[in-house]
């Protein structure tokens, strides 16, 4: 039998993550703490289902699945007040956390919450901003708690950014990976540290990109284009630290010197595992770098990368014939 999903909180996030669920074969129901009277609850309640509707019939549009099943789907969904939280959480196997990113409110509802839920129950809070240890304090058997950052829009992104706590089971952890697995997701498991991974790296490009503007290097447009078809389409078939193995260690660590001094500024400057990893660690060549090729088919591994950028390109339509 699937786990009963709950998610405190009825906005976007939610919403997001009840299409998942739904999507998935699994009972979402989604729990407003938010005191309102019967008439904001139930126009409440209409906007949430018409939402998740409304995205299930658009997925559905675009050949997912046969559009006669958008009601069969949105049947697994529903939405409650606090007073009926109690039945919903107790039988609930997961629980996320999807309110405003307020600590002080993040803690209160977590805390009722907890109150209320199974004994096995894993709870797990949305936020993008605050950290699990700062959260969990508030959870009774904090062991069961940790953090599952979710990128919107939660229905279409794969990624999610698994992040436990000093006090989270490590079995609650690989019980929770093997959920989001189960209905589609990727997930990764990081420290809790500021930023997580992707909004952390994302924050630096997209603060270069609009420090670029400023300076006039190019217009947004022709920034957005080399974005998309530069730098976004090669870390679509290659990781971030896979790219740099690709080519060499050695590039980056020239490159981050070069604008370090020509640029005039120390967020250039590479960290020291970039300058460690030139003592034999550059990557394919010498065998390994961020990542181990012992005993790999170097050529066999290059060719499969290179295919899966011609696919790439050619779903974008970018791939051209030969002029014969």
């Amino acid at each position: 039998m699937r786990e009963r999903i709950a998610c405190l909180g009825a906005g976007r996030m939610g919403r997001g993550i009840a299409v998942v669920f739904a999507y998935a074969g699994h009972t979402v129901t989604l729990v407003d703490f938010k005191a309102r009277d019967a008439a904001a609850s139930s126009k409440l309640s209409a906007e949430a289902l018409g939402e998740v509707r409304n995205v299930l019939t658009t997925l559905a549009g675009f050949g997912l699945f046969d559009p006669v099943k958008v009601e069969t789907l949105i049947a697994r969904v529903s939405v409650v007040t606090e007073k009926d939280a109690q039945a919903v959480l107790s039988s609930a196997g997961v629980i996320f956390e999807a309110v405003p990113e307020v600590p002080d409110l993040k803690r209160d509802v977590l805390a009722r919450a907890a109150e209320i839920a199974g004994p096995t129950a894993i709870i797990a809070s949305t936020t993008s901003t605050i950290l699990v240890d700062d959260l969990s304090s508030a959870v009774e058997h904090p062991e069961r708690f940790l953090n599952a950052h979710w990128l919107n829009p939660a229905f279409l992104v794969p990624l999610v950014e698994v992040s436990p706590g000093q006090h989270t089971d490590p079995a609650v952890t690989a019980r929770l990976k093997a959920l989001l697995e189960s209905i589609g997701k990727v997930p990764v498991v990081c420290a809790a540290r500021p930023g997580y991974i992707v909004p952390r790296i994302q924050t630096l490009a997209m603060n270069e990109a609009a420090r670029m503007v400023e300076e006039g290097v190019a217009s947004a447009e022709d920034i957005d284009k080399a974005i998309k078809y530069g730098f976004g389409i090669r870390f679509a078939t290659l990781g971030m630290l896979e790219f740099i193995d690709f080519g060499g260690g050695d590039i980056l660590y020239y490159a981050s010197r070069y604008l370090t001094g020509a640029l005039g500024s120390e967020r250039y400057a590479a960290p020291e595992i970039v300058e460690r990893n030139m003592q034999g660690r550059r990557g394919l060549r010498d065998g390994a770098g961020f990542l181990n090729y012992e005993g790999l088919d170097v050529e066999a591994y290059r060719r499969e990368r290179l295919k899966a950028f011609v696919e790439l390109l050619g779903h974008f339509g970018l791939n051209r014939p030969p002029v014969l």
